[in-house]
């Protein structure tokens, strides 16, 4: 008899992932959901949700069909790095604007990387922020300040 292999790391993965998935599914039914037509406020984040569980359930399938080694390290200088960006962005963006507060963001996030060298984070950051105000307030038209109450002189 041939014993099955279980991959704990992505079971777990893929349980969280149904279990996140549940939650929000559950929590967008108190939004109208609407019709596929007529989307109401909840439908998008509804089907984000089975979205989100269908993965899950992809990989809690995966992990029984594979047996994976020992749980490598852990990347400190990722978790140092890219955790603290999108709360910067938060606390940030209304006082210095859309374009500082995602290029200071992108910049703290660039060096979660040990090969980013300061100039091409700069670079990088500079590029996400272009496309970003190009995207966001010409193409789609979307009502937010690019420079806050913080930078204007």
């Amino acid at each position: 008899m041939k014993s099955l292999a279980v991959d704990t790391t992505n079971a777990l993965c893929g349980a969280i992932f149904i279990a996140l998935g549940a939650f929000f599914a559950y929590q967008s039914f108190e939004l109208e959901l609407g019709t596929a037509l007529r989307m109401g406020p909840g439908y998008f984040p509804f089907v984000l949700a089975l979205i989100l569980m269908l993965l899950g359930i992809v990989i809690l399938v995966q992990s029984v069909r594979t047996d994976s080694g020992p749980l490598g390290p852990i990347a400190l200088r990722g978790m140092l790095f890219i955790l603290p960006a999108p709360i910067f962005f938060g606390l940030t963006v209304r006082g210095l604007g859309f374009a500082p507060a995602l290029f200071f963001s992108a910049l703290i996030a660039a060096f979660a990387s040990t090969r980013m060298r300061p100039l091409m984070a700069i670079v990088l950051a500079a590029a996400i922020t272009v496309f970003s105000i190009v995207v966001f307030s010409y193409a789609l038209g979307l009502p937010f300040e690019r420079f806050g109450p913080w930078v204007r002189f």
